[in-house]
């Protein structure tokens, strides 16, 4: 698993690269939660579904995505849209977007009777969207 320090390590270096001028594109950076995701993500397993909004490097990172293959595709714009299927990570620039997608992915797998979980991770501009409360 990877520590708090390599989390927070690794966004430093991604603020870094996107200061400098390398990365043409928004990016959502974690930063201040890196105890409550690894407490989380100790739950999580690797057939489980992660599933979020624009904010997901950490997320990544703890659910096994390497360093270097996250930093990539940082790199190459896709900071907030992040979806690794070997993985089952999904998310979506879209607020509100990714939670109809995770009760699609919820629905399957209850249907299928697989041994899989769905963890969604939303932050407080896309709580005050209609599909959360929906």
């Amino acid at each position: 698993m990877i520590t708090k320090q390599e989390l927070i390590d690794f966004e430093e270096e991604i603020a870094q690269i996107y200061n400098s001028g390398a990365i043409a594109a928004p990016i959502h950076l974690d930063n201040g939660n890196e105890d409550q995701l690894i407490k989380i993500f100790k739950n999580i397993r690797d057939q489980d579904w992660v599933l979020g909004t624009w904010r997901m490097h950490y997320k990544c990172l703890l659910k096994g995505v390497h360093p270097e293959r996250l930093k990539e595709d940082i790199i190459n714009k896709k900071s907030i849209n992040l979806c690794y299927k070997d993985f089952k990570i999904l998310s979506s620039a879209i607020v509100g977007g990714i939670y109809p997608i995770a009760l699609g992915i919820a629905l399957s797998i209850k249907l299928q009777n697989l041994d899989e979980k769905v963890y969604v991770f939303g932050g407080e501009m896309s709580s005050e969207t209609g599909t959360f409360y929906e």
